[in-house]
């Protein structure tokens, strides 16, 4: 085994030999992916933008994938080997498959926090692929503080009544409830007035309406106008919100702590990495095949792009997030300039289409300034950023 340390973090490149059961695990995930994600699939996503398709997704949870993914190992989950196969596999046949992250996390909040009623009621359902979640955080006047939450709730006997919005619901579309954050006192310090909630998409008041980003993907932005929810949808303590999401927006931002195995995910958005190096392969190819890679300047600009995609592929956790996004935005537009006027034709996952899709990948989550803000203060010990005008000097 060998190591690198990249900052308090220890790299480890060694080759993992698969047994003959992982083998099998392999060949069985890429047979059924191969049979589910068929081109029709990954046309009707980029065409559609949703980054999800039912199909695809019921089937994965009959075959009971959704379920071994989200327990444990010792609680019947895939093994740490496994897992890591999995999440390989899914991204190597381009699956449609960010809405399993968010429902996920969100099942995992409610399991630490939610009542056993609600957990008998989703839980289950969501495992099978029924019943999908997503995230009602960030607010249309928010901006990446999502402590700053203006959605209300409040109390109606046994129930609640809210009243807001929020942006970027994306997949509440597909969702059946919403973990939304709501602000239960207005009068209390913002990190002491929020409070959870599971909320039902189809209940009564609660309207979607779609929002197209830049790279053709869609997201919504939700309104809730007095929709009456029972206490039996909150999740968490009254006022108590911030200690449920805190847990759910650190699996978000990659900071969660790792194992020793080796064998995590490195950082969120490998999977946008991987179609980047897919289109990297491709254009490799072609310049070889039709000779122009004899030129210095485009062997020079391409064997570049491939040195910055391998160091953002090789950067762990939140370093990794930022790498990816950056390396997103830096090297597209040398594929495009490479490849010529034919680059500017959107067609399925090409360059063109990448190009469009590294500006939102630096603000999911997260703008790549809060995540460097991040990495200053808690990874490199620095103060917290000021923002204050610069003193006038006379």
């Amino acid at each position: 085994m060998h190591g690198q340390e990249v900052g308090a973090v220890t790299m480890d490149f060694s080759e993992v030999e698969l047994s003959d059961d992982d083998r099998a695990f392999q060949a069985e995930l890429r047979g059924f992916l191969a049979r589910v994600v068929t081109d029709d699939v990954i046309e009707r996503d980029r065409r559609t933008g949703d980054n999800f398709d039912e199909t695809v997704h019921l089937a994965l949870g009959a075959a009971g994938y959704l379920e071994r993914d989200w327990r444990a190992g010792q609680d019947g989950g895939f093994t740490a080997v496994q897992r890591r196969i999995f999440e390989l596999e899914i991204g190597r046949a381009h699956t449609p498959w960010f809405h399993w992250g968010t429902t996920s996390m969100v099942a995992r909040a409610l399991d630490q926090f939610g009542s056993d009623e609600l957990k008998d009621e989703v839980l289950d359902r969501v495992l099978s692929g029924e019943f999908r979640l997503c995230l009602g955080y960030t607010e249309p006047d928010g901006g990446s503080d999502v402590a700053t939450c203006k959605t209300r709730a409040v109390r109606d006997g046994d129930g609640w009544i809210v009243n807001g919005s929020k942006m970027f619901t994306s997949n509440a579309h597909h969702a059946q409830y919403v973990f939304l954050i709501t602000n239960t006192d207005p009068a209390a310090p913002k990190h002491q007035s929020l409070t959870m909630f599971l909320v039902p998409l189809d209940a009564t008041g609660v309207e979607i309406q779609p929002i197209r980003t830049v790279d053709g993907d869609r997201t919504n932005i939700t309104f809730y106008s007095d929709v009456r929810i029972d206490d039996r949808y909150r999740v968490g303590a009254v006022n108590g919100g911030w200690a449920v999401l805190r847990e759910a927006l650190n699996a978000e931002h990659g900071t969660v702590e790792h194992d020793d195995s080796g064998l995590n995910k490195i950082a969120v958005m490998t999977e946008h990495a991987t179609l980047l190096a897919d289109e990297v392969d491709r254009i490799a190819g072609e310049m070889y095949r039709s000779g122009r890679l004899d030129d210095d300047s485009i062997g020079y600009r391409l064997g570049r792009s491939i040195a910055r995609l391998e160091a953002a592929l090789s950067t762990p956790e939140m370093f990794g997030r930022v790498a990816i996004a950056q390396t997103l935005r830096d090297i597209t537009p040398d594929l495009m300039d490479v490849l010529g006027t034919t680059s500017v034709v959107p067609e399925g996952l090409n360059a063109e289409y990448l190009f469009r899709l590294a500006l939102p990948t630096g603000i999911y989550g997260g703008t790549l300034d809060v995540f460097r803000n991040m990495i200053a203060q808690h990874a490199l010990g620095l103060g917290r950023p000021n923002y204050s005008p610069p003193v006038q000097r006379p």
